[in-house]
């Protein structure tokens, strides 16, 4: 008899073959964490974060900490722009706050200025953080970034412009200012400007992106910039961005692939992965350790699972992907630390409603959150039917979560028939298959859709003679 131990739970991975993979692959997962390392247990939730506003969807978050320590945080939507001060303050309209309908706006700081733009409408400036000035010359952009002491713009065609060194208001050309402006060659229009390395780096529509050191202008020859500037988020000067070929990582040199493991959500051969439209307007933001991502319904082919309105969760320190699905669709993301110091997560949805994460909240706004995994077991013998005996799940006590398990010999989700073997509140899930439980795979289900604590699924052992022909 076989003995199969599970009590490393990782992440999911829908690109290998999973019977290649090791026993207790996790092949479907939506609103589950790694916590602690190797075990699972449910997602935190989040609550409602101040008002509506003026009930139009929410298209950017940010803030601006000023020199004196003053917190304000910002949010775009309709076509107006909103303040709140220390982010218990209401959304107050900000003087000369007007936008272009449904624009997203990017910023920058230099100095104790923060400078604003939509891409359509005049950019913007404030000193005092409840009411914009027009500032003089600069371009229209919806993409800025400080960086040795200027503040550089990507302009609305193939121009990247740069303000007078130590003045984000100054645009000047002549005379003692210093602004100018590069031309970005290539195909496309300029679609996102950030920091990386001591570089500047400009990507354009068209995936090239380009790096400069206030010197020279350097072509990084690559065409995987991203998709949405929209998605791409920093930790620690290590930037993630979605781009028509994956997510990629990018620290200055050249861009990284890192979602082999989940490429079936992101395009594979049923064309259930991300749509096109979806490409273009994808929101995220890091929170800690963890980069999200709001990515559409998708359904990758390799389980047949579709994922409405998914988002997707990828967590830097253990090199692991998972799936969200929050109760409110987010439109925007942004994290900052408030005014005690404590990270923050905002994001906004089409009502107009901003959201806060809450490591202790255990419901979305009141909604109960539903979780949902699947686990793969063939017991080292793919070819091999099994005559499984004895199934065993570790869990929190208390635990709502509930189990199920099907025998299959295929992989497809129409062949599999479940078996509830009821909750976990015990702590223990033990079962004795009856006679002539035979096949070549297992599949295990944990499944909860409470409103009260998170459960933890520590790991499960399989029991199962491997029947030789």
């Amino acid at each position: 008899m076989a003995k199969l131990k599970v009590f490393n739970l990782g992440g999911l991975n829908q690109y290998v073959n999973p019977l290649l993979k090791d026993d207790g692959q996790l092949i479907h997962s939506v609103n589950a964490d790694s916590y602690p390392f190797g075990a699972k247990t449910k997602r935190s939730g989040y609550v409602a974060h101040l008002g509506t506003a003026d009930g139009s969807a929410v298209n950017s978050l940010f803030h601006w900490e000023t020199n004196a320590g003053s917190v304000y945080t910002y949010r775009a939507s309709g076509s107006s722009l909103y303040y709140s001060i220390g982010g218990t303050g209401a959304w107050t309209l900000a003087g000369n706050g007007t936008i272009s309908p449904g624009s997203q706006v990017g910023y920058a700081v230099l100095g104790n200025t923060l400078i604003i733009g939509d891409g359509v409408g005049s950019t913007r400036h404030t000193t005092n953080g409840t009411s914009f000035t027009n500032t003089t010359l600069a371009p229209v952009s919806n993409t800025f970034a400080q960086y040795q002491g200027r503040i550089y713009a990507g302009g609305t065609a193939s121009d990247l412009f740069y303000s007078t060194s130590l003045d984000a208001t100054n645009w000047n050309t002549s005379g003692t200012s210093d602004s100018s402006s590069i031309a970005i060659p290539g195909e496309g229009r300029i679609q996102s400007v950030f920091n990386a390395n001591d570089r500047i780096i400009a990507t354009k529509t068209s995936g090239l992106m380009f790096k400069w050191d206030g010197y020279s202008l350097v072509d990084t020859s690559s065409k995987v910039g991203p998709s949405s500037s929209e998605s791409r988020a920093e930790k620690e000067s290590f930037n993630i961005w979605l781009n028509q070929n994956g997510l990629y990582g990018y620290t200055g040199g050249f861009p990284t692939l890192l979602s082999n493991a989940i490429q079936s959500q992101i395009y594979n051969s049923t064309n259930t992965g991300i749509t096109s439209a979806n490409f273009s307007n994808a929101p995220a933001n890091f929170y800690k350790n963890d980069y999200l991502i709001k990515v559409g319904t998708v359904t990758p082919d390799i389980t047949g699972y579709q994922i409405d309105d998914a988002l997707i969760k990828y967590d830097l320190q253990k090199n692991e992907f998972l799936n969200y699905k929050f109760a409110d669709v987010p439109t925007a993301f942004h994290s900052y630390k408030d005014a005690t110091g404590l990270e923050v997560l905002l994001f906004g949805d089409s009502s107009g409603q901003c959201y806060k994460l809450s490591g202790t909240a255990t419901t979305d706004n009141g909604d109960p959150i539903e979780t949902t995994m699947e686990f793969l077991i063939a017991s080292g013998e793919v070819d091999n039917d099994k005559e499984f005996r004895r199934f065993k799940a570790f869990f929190n006590p208390g635990s709502q979560a509930k189990v199920s398990i099907a025998i299959a010999d295929t992989f497809t989700k129409e062949g599999k028939t479940w078996i509830p073997l009821g909750d976990a509140r015990s702590g223990i899930v033990d079962y004795q298959f009856p006679h002539n439980s035979r096949g070549r795979l297992l599949f295990v289900k944990i499944y909860e859709n409470s409103t009260d604590t998170a459960f933890t699924l520590y790991g499960f052992t399989v029991e199962a003679d491997i029947l030789k022909d």
